[in-house]
């Protein structure tokens, strides 16, 4: 069982990587500081101090170690929408982070550097070293948690609106609901499973693949944080109910009462001992190694202090679901309690006393006495009513602009600091008065807090000491106010000597880039986009002619709509030394629309046609360009026949011929990679080999080391589909891409090694009935060792 082991300041708490056994904690003071541990007393002696941030700080992790920080980086997220980055060299940060736009709540170190933040702007960043690598956007509310999976890049936020995400390549792949409250913590269990905890007082366990497999419940209000202890499958969380429960093979194993009322984080540290974070501003230690307990009279003034511990009444009631006025007397202490960590109130002549059960210790422990009374809100005994809820108080607050009041409404068991949050989102206020909103909260609800009393405070303005709440009138001048070469298999679809849609592309080694100095290998970087040009005009304009007589009436081609796609083919194919018309892509545009059996044809001629500048031009300017990306996407649905699928992708990638083309795809290319990895699940050698050659183009077309977001979604396409690929040309596609999207930019060969692609190209080396695909996967694997 963990025991008291000693206590140092502040509220966020992480596990240092150096030295063994240390602790980070960051603070509302705006600073973060490193505690070693003292071996000669069990104690820890303060380090390191970090400054920097402007306001109080609300987040900390620990990137692990490297060539350049062997001993780490700690990271904080800040109220001041910033993070910083801290070697143990200087107080300074050697990074500074920008582009959240409200405070940054939550923060998950990965591999390689990389590191992933939660805001309340209700988006979640994915940084390596001092740039952001991609957004992720989708929550409707404050991101108040995050966590990155150890398998190929897949990361997860929980947020305000009750919901977890999963994503991957910055995409969306799968939403969890489950919780009615909001997501606080966040905490990865294995490569497919992962925990949750809310504040509606319950712990989840979860399968990536969207199943809730357990339900945990202990804690009787919020719950803060949650941190896994060594042996990955058990694990430790605090919350609001003043409490650190410790569990075991599903059960709460150990509940630990602190005197400050919110117990805001926990840590795992590498020795397993438990660093718990409170609102009293000071972090406990707590072990299972009686070489680290605390002396014996640090222990018995620890205990004493939880014991006199004062509870508001509200507290105690909701905790142990009786009334306090038909209490049992300490005779009653004598019966043992049913489950760790239950809670008794007892009377004791005219003081209520709450008591706590242990399992391990089989006695009940003095947690704290019951003051004040539990009938209602400031001192009238009456509950308020407010929006169909009840409340202890609701404040009226004037903003005095001319605006209609605001009501503020709060329960003494709430965190000022999420009502003061919720308050400000909720009336498009900024979030710069979040501290003093909350400091206004805690001066008005007559210290119902644990520890002494205080004293009676005067309904107090928290911006200029007058009895009336105006945020306008005390915010800074600057403060906004609101607001090997392709052999490519015959047609599945049809038989030898009949239409084939085109199966072939040209070979990437017939198809060296120009006046580009010869590579340092032979096949990246690839600098011009590889296309699909290959064509039977005679036997794709004799399968419009059969179709045609299929498709609905207002849908069919005349005698001149028919000659009109004869005359396009021949343009696009280098027939006829002529330009397409108006009337020729319009009458494109129209078969297009066919229905999905029968529409191939027309998708193939459309492919080709997107080569020719002036059909490039029609389809893909600014204005059109985004209508027919989305028609586009319709062919690239999981159930869309693949014939459609292929040549829909061939179309993609064939839309880089040209530069309006290039730059309609560069523009959307989170919308086009997201839509062809849809079409991963396929084992259709031909859509494979198409949705290598898109991310190939993109490589070829995204060599600005300064479009990071850009690379960082293309690499994590690569991720995705490389090691499952089983397609040769696919396979090697992929990889030319990831060399071509490499080669000059650390920062990418940083990122390809945080998606684990060093084993997965390594493996792709012992590929030998395709020479090439083995070749150019040493030349990556050669890039990515450094």
């Amino acid at each position: 069982m963990f025991a008291y082991r000693t206590f140092y300041g502040r509220q966020a708490v992480a596990a240092a990587v150096f030295p063994d056994g240390a602790v980070v904690t960051a603070s509302r003071d705006q600073t973060t500081r490193l505690w070693a541990p003292n071996s000669e007393d069990n104690s820890f002696m303060e380090a390191h101090v970090m400054t920097g941030h402007s306001n109080f700080i609300s987040s900390v992790c620990l990137l692990p170690p490297s060539d350049d920080y062997p001993h780490g980086l700690v990271v904080t997220g800040s109220n001041d929408h910033n993070i910083h980055m801290y070697s143990l060299e200087s107080p300074e940060p050697v990074y500074k982070l920008t582009g959240h736009k409200n405070t940054v709540c939550s923060l998950a170190a990965g591999k390689f550097g990389t590191l992933l933040s939660g805001s309340w702007d209700k988006t979640a960043r994915v940084w390596l070293k001092d740039r952001c690598m991609m957004t992720l956007s989708g929550h409707e509310a404050a991101v108040w948690a995050v966590a990155i999976m150890p398998e190929h890049g897949i990361m997860l936020t929980g947020s305000a609106d009750k919901t977890i995400k999963m994503w991957r390549t910055g995409r969306c792949e799968q939403t969890f609901t489950g919780h009615e409250d909001c997501v606080r913590s966040l905490a990865v269990v294995s490569n497919v499973e992962f925990l949750s905890a809310s504040n509606d007082g319950s712990i989840r366990r979860w399968l990536t693949t969207g199943e809730c497999t357990q339900v945990y419940y202990g804690h009787t209000n919020y719950v803060y944080s949650l941190a896994m202890l060594p042996n990955g499958q058990d694990f430790v969380t605090s919350g609001e109910d003043r409490t650190v429960r410790v569990w075991k093979g599903g059960e709460c194993i150990q509940t630990i009462t602190l005197q400050a009322q919110s117990v805001w984080s926990v840590a795992c540290l590498s020795n397993g001992d438990i660093a718990v974070g409170a609102s009293d501003n000071v972090t406990r230690v707590f072990t299972c190694a009686p070489e680290r307990y605390a002396s014996p009279e640090e222990i018995k003034e620890f205990e004493e202090q939880v014991a006199s511990s004062t509870i508001p009444a509200k507290a105690a009631s909701d905790m142990d679901g009786i009334n306090i006025n038909e209490l049992p007397g300490k005779e009653d202490l004598q019966n043992p309690g049913k489950k760790e960590g239950q809670t008794k109130l007892v009377r004791s002549g005219m003081t209520v006393e709450a008591y706590q059960w242990s399992m391990a210790q089989q006695e009940w422990t003095k947690i704290g006495d019951v003051v004040g009374s539990d009938e209602g809100s400031g001192g009238t005994g009456e509950k308020v009513w407010y929006e169909g809820k009840e409340y202890d108080h609701v404040f009226t607050v004037d903003l005095d602009d001319g605006r209609p009041k605001l009501k503020l409404p709060y329960n003494l068991s709430d965190d000022p600091w999420l009502a003061a949050h919720n308050f400000l989102e909720k009336n498009e206020l900024s979030q710069l008065y979040l501290d003093q909103v909350a400091k206004f909260i805690l001066e008005n609800t007559k210290g119902m807090t644990v520890g002494p009393a205080p004293d009676t405070q005067q309904y107090a303005d928290p911006f200029t000491g007058a009895n009336r709440y105006v945020p306008g009138s005390a915010a800074p001048a600057d403060v906004p106010q609101q607001g090997q070469g392709s052999t490519l298999g015959s047609d599945p679809f049809t038989g030898g000597g009949r239409y084939i849609p085109s199966y072939a592309a040209r070979d990437m080694q017939d198809n060296p880039p120009p006046q580009v100095p010869p590579p340092s290998n032979p096949y990246f970087p690839r600098v011009t986009p590889l296309l699909f040009e290959q064509a039977n005009p005679e036997a794709i304009l004799g399968k419009i002619k059969e179709f045609n007589s299929q498709v609905p009436a207002e849908m069919q081609l005349d005698e001149t709509g028919l000659d009109q796609i004869n005359q396009l083919l021949a343009v696009t194919t280098n027939q006829q030394q002529a330009a397409p018309t108006a009337m020729q892509m319009d009458t494109l545009w129209k078969i297009v629309q066919w229905p999905k059996d029968v529409v191939f044809p027309a998708l193939d001629i459309l492919r080709l046609a997107l080569r020719h500048p002036d059909v490039n031009q029609h389809f893909c300017n600014s204005k059109d360009g985004p209508q027919f990306l989305q028609h586009l996407r319709t062919f690239l649905s999981p159930d869309s026949p693949p014939a459609n699928q292929m040549l829909a992708l061939r179309a993609v990638c064939n839309m880089f011929a040209q530069p309006v083309g290039k730059g309609l795809a560069i523009s959307q290319h989170a919308s086009i990679l997201a839509t062809t990895l849809d079409c991963s699940a396929s084992a259709n050698k031909n859509v494979r080999i198409a949705m290598a050659t898109i991310l190939l183009n993109y490589a070829a077309v995204i060599q600005d080391p300064e479009d990071i977001e850009g690379k960082s979604q293309c690499l994590s396409a690569v991720a995705t589909l490389l090691d499952r690929e089983q397609v040769n040309e696919a396979c090697f596609r992929l990889l030319v891409a990831l060399g071509s999207l490499m080669v000059g930019d650390d920062n990418a060969i940083a990122l390809a090694r945080s998606l684990e692609l060093v084993p997965v190209v390594a493996r792709k080396r012992g590929i030998t009935e395709a020479p090439k695909v083995g070749e150019c996967a040493r030349f990556v694997h050669q890039l990515l060792e450094g």
